[in-house]
């Protein structure tokens, strides 16, 4: 793979924006800053975040053991992504390959982005086609996007056929692990070395519990986080994220206690689904929900609303017919989704 012939022509010859951070950045605060127009009144906020997140990214480089230089963070995931697109999409010129049924934001911003998608399905039990895939790239494709565990299937894919596309593909292969932390197999971040032409997206959002924060990880080269850095708002994350994302770090333990908690309530709810009759499949998942087949979605899906419970009605996708996700809740809250299920199945 050759980089350079997958950035953008503007991208490649553009300048990066410089920000009063990017000329003088310090922490000392023997410093009088007057440099970027700050309020100068102390407010605890009042200075501009720091535009590459250095604390955070040490933090997360301890916790995932990989150089923080191969580490670039987002306003979420989805501004990640975004980022992707932008630095190596040409509009309305690129293609990108999809395997539906799958995370939709793929589309949206290949949408927004003006670039073509190639959807290739995923063959029942939501695998890989590897050979339909290899087969749909042509020489405008620039991204595959691999969600893996695919949402919202839930199972991991195999390892084996996303080797095969990274080793088959001279473009970028964007694999997400939204939902790593919750399957048997680790991440991919340990490929890196191996695959130049391979991203992994991640996220404070699901194991972390911090949705709120939007807070997004990414991990690729060295050269395609340079890229990416190029190209990003200069405070694209703000300094309460921040602060509250390098504390989650710092408490890493509590979350990879929930996670176990969550994957024994999810085999739990796995177990306890089967005895309802109207749900007449559950996927298998390595995910924090569960993907079922009932007799009617649209039915069971409002029937779980008049009881105050929003589960995901998922019918409209492929290989999804009659099929609603359900998220792992606390102990309690699952409690309450099975008493609710045992009602509507009297």
């Amino acid at each position: 793979m050759i980089l350079d012939n997958l950035i953008r022509k503007n991208v490649k010859n553009m300048s990066a924006y410089s920000s009063a951070r990017d000329e003088f950045n310090a922490d000392d605060q023997n410093y009088l800053f007057l440099d970027a127009n700050e309020n100068p009144f102390d407010s605890d906020y009042n200075r501009y975040p720091d535009p590459y997140q250095n604390a955070l990214k040490d933090a997360i480089s301890k916790i995932k053991q990989i150089p923080k230089e191969n580490i670039v963070l987002g306003n979420g995931s989805d501004e990640v992504l975004d980022l992707i697109f932008r630095a190596f999409c040409e509009p309305k010129e690129d293609e990108i390959i999809t395997m539906p049924p799958t995370y939709g934001m793929y589309d949206v911003l290949a949408n927004l982005n003006a670039i073509k998608t190639v959807q290739v399905r995923l063959k029942e039990g939501f695998q890989i086609d590897v050979q339909g895939v290899l087969s749909a790239i042509t020489d405008k494709t620039k991204l595959i996007f691999i969600c893996s565990p695919n949402n919202p299937s839930g199972n991991l894919l195999q390892i084996n056929d996303v080797k095969n596309i990274l080793d088959h593909f001279s473009g970028l292969v964007v694999i997400d692990e939204a939902y790593i932390d919750f399957a048997t197999s680790s991440s991919f971040i340990s490929e890196l070395n191996d695959y130049p032409n391979l991203i992994i997206t991640q996220t404070f959002s699901k194991a972390l519990a911090h949705a709120g924060i939007r807070v997004g990880m990414c991990f690729a080269s060295e050269r395609i986080i340079t890229v990416l850095n190029k190209i990003k708002p200069p405070y694209n994350i703000n300094q309460l994220s921040q602060t509250k994302a390098l504390e989650v770090i710092q408490n890493f333990d509590t979350y990879i206690f929930q996670v176990q908690i969550i994957k024994s309530e999810r085999e739990l709810i796995a177990n306890e689904l089967k005895k309802v009759s109207w749900i007449k499949h559950i996927f298998p998942s390595e995910s924090n929900f569960l993907l079922c087949r009932v007799d009617s979605a649209n039915l069971r899906y409002g029937q779980l609303l008049e009881k105050k419970i929003v589960v995901r009605n998922r019918t409209n996708q492929p290989l999804c017919e009659n099929c609603l996700r359900f998220t792992v809740g606390t102990p309690e809250q699952n409690q309450t989704l099975l008493n609710a299920l045992k009602e509507i199945n009297s």
